[in-house]
């Protein structure tokens, strides 16, 4: 996937924002609070059943308008979560597979494949977001990679958002690169990237293990220096190359 260069701010900056109207400048200069980057401030949301940032809002319905006219209706499944939501996501995973029996690390371990540890989801931005092709009637979990295959019902959605998503700054977060690690392929998963990639740079200077080592939710007795260090390596910066 070849990189999409965004708009510096420069002379030739307004002509091409008059060109290309759903490009915005990326946000390098606007500082965002660790409470922010882990879900814990309060942040100003757009759009009934969207629920993004302004500017992740705005070219998300750009896009959908797009893609209506394409005969794909753009379904959010999932956008912001807060820190509570994901903490809420993850012990419930946790406490179900350790009444399993399944071992404390082993239980984190498959929690990680699609869910994150809370503080470090990307959905806590208000720039990713899970989408679907709401015209598509789907039984069972949408959220599953098969289904956005040749011949599942969202294969042609699949194809649109290859196609076009880029021109909107939307970028599929965790690809099907045999060689990426962390979280598994998902072809629903999009990340408003003038906003998402200035973000991760952020996020990524602060301590990340230090601020986990002092969570108390359940599983956090586990995370040990090799695991968060891992887990940072793999799961928060192993994605799409063109998101950092």
């Amino acid at each position: 996937m070849k990189r999409r260069n965004f708009i510096q701010k420069s002379s030739s900056a307004v002509l091409a924002v008059s060109l290309f109207p759903s490009i915005f400048i990326p946000q390098e200069d606007q500082e965002f609070s660790i409470d922010e980057l882990m879900g814990k401030a309060d942040i100003e949301l757009f759009g009934k059943g969207i629920n993004l940032r302004k500017e992740a809002h705005d070219a998300f319905l750009e896009m959908k308008m797009a893609a209506y006219n394409a005969g794909i209706d753009l379904k959010v499944v999932s956008s912001y979560r807060d820190f509570s939501r994901q903490e809420a996501i993850f012990e419930r995973k946790y406490i179900t597979y350790t009444d399993e029996g399944m071992a404390p690390l082993d239980a984190i371990d498959k929690i990680i494949e699609y869910s994150t540890i809370p503080g470090t989801s990307r959905h806590h931005w208000g720039t990713d977001v899970d989408i679907v092709d709401g015209y598509r009637k789907v039984e069972g979990d949408v959220l599953v990679p098969g289904k956005f295959e040749a011949g599942g019902p969202y294969e042609d959605f699949k194809l649109w958002m290859d196609e076009h998503s880029e021109t909107y700054g939307f970028y599929l977060v965790y690809t099907k690169d045999p060689k990426r690690r962390g979280f598994k392929y998902e072809p629903w998963h999009y990340s408003y990237a003038p906003l998402s990639i200035p973000m991760l740079e952020q996020f990524r200077s602060k301590n990340i293990a230090a601020l986990l080592a002092r969570e108390d939710f359940y599983g956090t007795e586990h995370f040990t220096k090799g695991f968060l260090r891992s887990y940072i390596q793999n799961n928060i910066l192993d994605i799409n190359e063109d998101l950092l």
